[in-house]
């Protein structure tokens, strides 16, 4: 009998082979597929991001020289060193921290507040919500120049209503022409384009938060200010850490706003991370330097975020 059930294991192992077989060379036409497909994408991927991250690093340790047959020196380390001790880094980076503090607070708290009136059943909610997103959709360039107009120290509309219509100052402002003012109006800038976008997250947060947990806190007597604080912002502590770290990111990222209204100066007292390390590599050929400075600005960011997602838990309750 022990022969037999044997024998019989034996032919239904057999006969299984073929089928294994076929199933393999079918999986295996399908993974061909599918990398077929994605083959494109991942050059393009490898050719124009990959391969220039690379040759960035590359080029932080030596004197790049772009022209054709000049040898680049190899300097290890000296271009970090230089950048650690440049003070007009030094001042580049104050003013990007500034940039920070008084962009992604407001960003949060306003795209919040945004986001829970207009989950409201009210009257032209649609129409709101797509005013409150079109600066996010405008062109950096377009709205660059057009709040370089309305802070214009002679004719700009701001000077013009707080001097002859409000009479609150005496004399023009000159917002574009000293450090603080002008990083008080490149933060304006950036507030009114970006807080459509954290407003666009919450309001798809919150429109995801169960109502049988609202509807459990209204019966147990909370009213919309209690149940807001104990009920939906809990649930949204995945998002607003999601929100925080590409707020920062996109804080560190300013460029195209500082490059178009200030352009860095006066004297650099409006220079931030990126367009310092824009003009050493494309104003003066310093590529080595310039990519060091962008490697030095990726690794601060890149600690930040995971300071941020440690604090929020962010890990944890996405495993949840």
């Amino acid at each position: 009998m022990a022969v037999s059930t044997s024998s019989t294991t034996s032919r239904s192992t057999s006969a299984l082979r073929p089928l294994r077989r076929r199933a393999a060379a079918r999986s295996g036409r399908s993974w061909g597929t599918a990398y077929l497909f994605l083959a494109p994408g991942l050059l393009l991927f490898l050719a124009l991001i990959v391969y220039p991250v690379l040759l960035a690093f590359r080029m932080s340790f030596y004197d790049w020289k772009v022209v054709k047959g000049a040898v680049s020196p190899f300097v290890g380390l000296d271009q970090y060193s230089r950048a650690v001790a440049d003070p007009v880094l030094h001042k580049a980076a104050i003013n990007t921290g500034f940039y920070l503090v008084a962009t992604v607070p407001p960003q949060l708290a306003l795209g919040m507040l945004l986001a829970v009136l207009l989950n409201r059943a009210i009257r032209g909610r649609v129409v709101f919500r797509a005013l409150y997103y079109l600066p996010v959709i405008t062109s950096w360039v377009v709205v660059s120049l057009v709040f370089e107009y309305l802070f214009n120290s002679q004719a700009g509309l701001v000077n013009h209503v707080l001097v002859d219509w409000l009479h609150v100052i005496g004399s023009p402002v000159d917002w574009l022409g000293s450090r603080w003012p002008a990083m008080v109006t490149l933060s304006l800038l950036g507030i009114w384009k970006g807080v459509g976008w954290s407003m666009l997250i919450f309001l798809a947060a919150l429109q995801a938060v169960p109502a049988e947990l609202l509807d459990s806190a209204a019966v147990d007597g909370a009213g919309p200010v209690r149940s807001f604080f104990q009920v939906t912002l809990p649930l949204l502590r995945p998002v607003i850490a999601f929100v925080t770290v590409m707020l920062v990111i996109g804080g560190f990222n300013v460029f195209i706003s500082v490059f178009v209204m200030t352009n860095g100066g006066p004297a650099n007292d409006t220079e931030v991370v990126l367009t310092y390390m824009y003009k050493q590599a494309f104003s003066f050929l310093d590529f080595g330097y310039g990519s060091a400075i962008a490697y030095l600005l990726a690794l601060v960011i890149f600690a930040l975020s995971l300071a941020q997602m440690r604090l929020f838990r962010y890990d944890r309750e996405v495993g949840e």
